[in-house]
């Protein structure tokens, strides 16, 4: 019996390695390159399309936590980004063209997995996984659409522009890592210090500038969703309309200057913005938490307002893409299978799961869970008190009437037990302690495994 994987990003490709790792059979569906998305560059397996980071390492992180269990999951995707990492403080950002080789390689050479290039508009028969991600195609949004008999959901989600290090004015900019949290004695980010003069006149001119239409972002799919009716996902809105929200909100946001000093007047700028590398060449480097939907000459005008940007030259503009989801807590249990029909499982940003390191999270429990589905094995029940685990239960448990893809936070871990008062910094350690802990206990015990 072979296992039908739907989508070659990140959580299909983790799915399809962790069952091919299991001896299962794996079919591997990807529509790319001859199917496009709007927003997708190439046809490689698990592009990255928005940021190069998969969040914080630190163990203290909610980001880093989960990254740590999966590297003690066996997870393939994060090897390939620890393969693949760049300087980034605290955090593990990739080459993406390094990390997606990397993936596509074991991919490709995995005597188990057969890589098919072909765009999947029906519902397949079991065991199968959707991971056809946020970009779903439109036909097979109205499959699975008919199959749930629920109202496709979605938000609004936006890309960053990439500029070349060679048009920055380094006399202006500087490099820093937040508090000097890295190794590298120069700094992992380059910075673009604002004054508050500054600062204004540039949110003044943000909040002009001219947008791209959202209806050329729609997917043709009869949803009986209002189309027009922009909803953002709250951790990754658009520049401008952040900037809307309030005077301070950029100051306070994506350019918040604490911990930033700059080395020329030994003081944290009013605000900042932060330039993250984005190739292992240092040749490009992508403008932190700045998701844009404004028209590509407006980026330009408006981009080139910030100081040590007067020259910048664009590699890539921002963008903004409408992202699909189910209404997972109504569909899936726990092990991501289907209620209605426990051979199919959902992956991935399409169950409602964000950021890149949670997907790939869901992607490797579901590969485990379809392999065991195969064998005739119970599906792995991860504790609530790890962050993949969490992750999982919430998804398949959340109220439905306001549910939207959520990330890995330590909100979602069971507080302590004991009655102790602790720190902050004191708690988070002690859950990511725990969640360890727990993790190595409960994979002992798991037959099979």
């Amino acid at each position: 019996m072979r296992l039908t994987i739907v989508g070659g990003g990140l959580a299909g490709c983790e799915a399809a390695w962790q069952a091919a790792e299991r001896g299962i059979g794996v079919d591997l569906y990807e529509m790319r390159p001859e199917q496009t998305t709007g927003a997708h560059r190439t046809g490689n397996l698990a592009e990255l399309v928005c940021s190069n980071s998969l969040g914080s390492n630190l163990p203290n992180r909610a980001s880093g936590l989960l990254k740590e269990e999966l590297r003690r999951l066996g997870s393939l995707l994060i090897a390939c980004g620890d393969a693949s990492s760049l300087p980034a403080g605290g955090a593990l950002a990739v080459d993406r063209d390094a990390f997606s080789s990397c993936v596509q390689g074991k991919i490709e050479n995995h005597s188990n997995i057969r890589l098919i290039r072909k765009e999947i508009t029906n519902i397949p028969e079991a065991p199968a996984v959707f991971a056809s991600g946020p970009l779903t195609s439109p036909k097979l949004l109205k499959a699975l659409q008919g199959f749930s008999g629920e109202k496709q959901l979605f938000f609004y989600d936006a890309i960053a522009p990439i500029v070349h290090f060679d048009s920055i004015n380094m006399d202006v900019a500087y490099r820093a890592n937040r508090y000097d949290l890295s190794d590298s004695q120069d700094g992992d980010y380059i910075n673009c210090p604002l004054n508050r003069e500054e600062y204004q006149r540039f949110r003044e001119a943000l909040l002009s500038s001219k947008r791209i239409p959202l209806k050329n972002f729609e997917v043709e799919i009869e949803s009986g969703v209002d189309a027009g009716s922009a909803q953002y996902f709250q951790g990754c809105q658009p520049v401008e309309i952040i900037a809307a929200l309030g005077e301070k909100t950029l100051a306070f946001g994506p350019m918040r200057p604490a911990g930033l000093t700059n080395p020329r007047t030994g003081r944290w700028p009013y605000a900042v913005v932060q330039l993250r590398q984005d190739n292992l060449a240092a040749d490009l480097y992508n403008m932190v938490g700045f998701q844009t939907n404004l028209l590509f000459g407006e980026q330009e005008r408006v981009f080139r307002l910030i100081p040590g940007l007067e020259n910048a030259s664009f590699e890539r503009y921002g963008q903004m893409h409408r992202n699909a989801y189910i209404t997972s807590p109504s569909l899936l249990v726990e092990s991501l299978a289907f209620k209605q029909k426990p051979g199919l499982f959902a992956a991935g940003q399409l169950s409602g799961i964000e950021g890149y390191a949670g997907n790939i999270a869901s992607g490797l429990v579901v590969g485990i869970n379809a392999a065991r589905f195969i064998w005739g094995l119970a599906p792995l029940k991860l504790p609530t008190t790890t962050m993949t685990g969490a992750l999982l239960h919430y998804i398949s448990h959340a109220e439905t009437k306001d549910f939207q893809p959520i990330k890995a936070m330590f909100g979602l871990l069971p507080k302590p037990e004991d009655d102790q008062h602790r720190s902050k910094k004191d708690r988070y350690s002690f859950y990511s302690q725990r969640a360890l802990a727990d993790l190595d206990q409960y994979l002992m015990s798991v037959e099979g495994f």
